[in-house]
């Protein structure tokens, strides 16, 4: 008779193990989503203040971030888990921060206080990076990810078409840019920084259309959204940012094309570009297409011709991060009344800033990101994880890509999104099947076996 009273007491510890296994998943899951909210709203921010150029929204990304990481930090230890995740991109980001701290301690920078801003800038990127890498690493996560920026991307591309018909030479039609001459498009006084988020963020709505993770009208619905952030990297009229984004499409193109894909994607392609060109035609720019004639570098060739110099003049640490300004002038080889604030190609000036450790830990950076983010992203057609992990990737191509005319990743705003990507592409998911969830409650010693 003893027998059946130990069983249902046996039950009711093993069901009370249950629901507090499950509480506990149940709270992360949440705290996950608050993490990617989080993340996404500071990128979102970042974006529309103006990229965070300036001194007020540049403070303010590095207040939110620190907030943010303070809070993950104390999830960590309440939770007593204060364990990292073997992420492929640990150890080049950690490198390269060590090379910036090696140009300040060794006094290597040509203009110390600049590049001691640069490092705690660089602390704010490490930290999103961070939450990406640790939080948004399941399906649930990922999917949130994915929505939040495929909605932000189709409305900020509707604004910045709508303010580029009708412009009044400030953004929101409130704010006077500081700079003469800018080129607004969007919440960016120069319309290639416009592009260059774009190129980052149309990835997403175009692999989830192509993907089979959409249905009927939601397929059509992000198919739209796709086009519209699209035409507005035309419509900025960016050199750079055409040919990057018709890179990306090459480069989707080239692998999925050849593993046998049903005609969809095809005809895909084919809508996407005929809702594209059909967009222009009724905006009424025909010189957008017709700026891809015209590929003179500029100055831009010389700049980078004369970055080489700078660069056999401190080929180790270089000259300190966010210097190259600074430090220009005395090697500039033409004659100019403008202020060159960049190297207009984001490798040359890499290269000036933080010599040959810098780029070569950048190249490994690369290097990595594509190695370990083109087997994560297999399972795109079926999976979310797949699917962002592939549209991250492509969207890093797009901004590496035209990094090579232009100054992204100098943009705070940009260079956060970058890093988000890079953390999406190369990140492992992490698996809810049944053996998973029953090996975690075994660990929190909240799960039994049942005779």
């Amino acid at each position: 008779m003893g027998r059946p009273n130990l069983k249902i007491s046996d039950i009711a510890i093993h069901t009370a193990g249950f629901e507090t296994a499950h509480r506990r998943r149940s709270e992360s899951t949440v705290f996950q989503k608050v993490c990617v909210l989080v993340l996404c709203i500071t990128l979102i921010f970042a974006i529309l203040a103006f990229g965070a150029v300036d001194d007020w929204s540049t403070f303010t990304l590095e207040a939110a971030t620190a907030a943010v990481f303070l809070v993950w930090a104390a999830r960590q230890i309440i939770c007593s888990q204060v364990t990292l995740s073997n992420h492929v991109l640990y150890p080049p980001t950690f490198l390269f921060f060590g090379i910036i701290l090696a140009q300040i301690g060794l006094r290597q920078s040509a203009y110390g206080y600049v590049t001691k801003h640069q490092a705690l800038l660089y602390i704010s990127y490490g930290i999103l990076f961070l939450i990406t890498a640790e939080w948004v690493t399941d399906e649930g996560s990922r999917r949130l990810f994915a929505q939040i920026m495929t909605i932000f991307g189709a409305f900020y591309a509707f604004f910045a078409l709508v303010q580029g018909l009708r412009p009044n030479g400030r953004i929101f039609w409130i704010h006077s840019p500081q700079v003469t001459g800018a080129l607004i498009y969007g919440s960016y006084v120069n319309s290639n920084h416009y592009a260059g988020l774009m190129e980052m963020l149309v990835p997403i709505p175009v692999v989830l259309c192509a993907g089979n993770l959409l249905k009927g009208e939601t397929r059509v619905l992000a198919g739209f959204c796709a086009a519209l952030m699209a035409t507005t990297i035309f419509l900025s009229l960016s050199r750079g940012g055409m040919l990057a984004f018709l890179f990306e499409m090459a480069l989707f193109a080239a692998l999925i094309l050849p593993k046998g894909r049903n005609l969809r994607v095809v005809v895909g392609f084919i809508a996407l570009g005929v809702v594209i060109l059909a967009l222009l035609i009724v905006v009424g720019n025909a010189r957008a297409l017709g700026r891809l004639g015209d590929l003179s570098p500029g100055i831009r060739l010389d700049i980078t011709k004369d970055c080489w110099k700078m660069f056999l003049r401190r080929p180790v640490l270089g000259w300190g991060m966010g210097t190259f300004p600074t430090v220009y002038p005395a090697y500039r080889s033409f004659y100019t009344n403008e202020f060159i604030n960049e190297a207009h190609n984001d490798y040359a000036q890499l290269l000036v800033e933080s010599g040959v450790l810098g780029f070569g830990v950048m190249i490994w950076f690369l290097i990595l990101l594509y190695r370990h983010g083109l087997p994560r992203s297999r399972r795109w057609e079926f999976k979310w994880d797949g699917a962002l992990s592939l549209a991250a990737l492509l969207g890093c191509t797009g901004i590496v890509f035209h990094s090579l005319v232009d100054f992204n990743l100098q943009i705070p705003a940009n260079a956060a999104v970058f890093y988000v990507l890079c953390a999406l592409a190369a990140s492992k998911l992490r698996p809810r099947s049944a053996s998973s969830e029953r090996r975690r409650s075994i660990e929190l010693g909240d799960e039994t076996h049942l005779d």
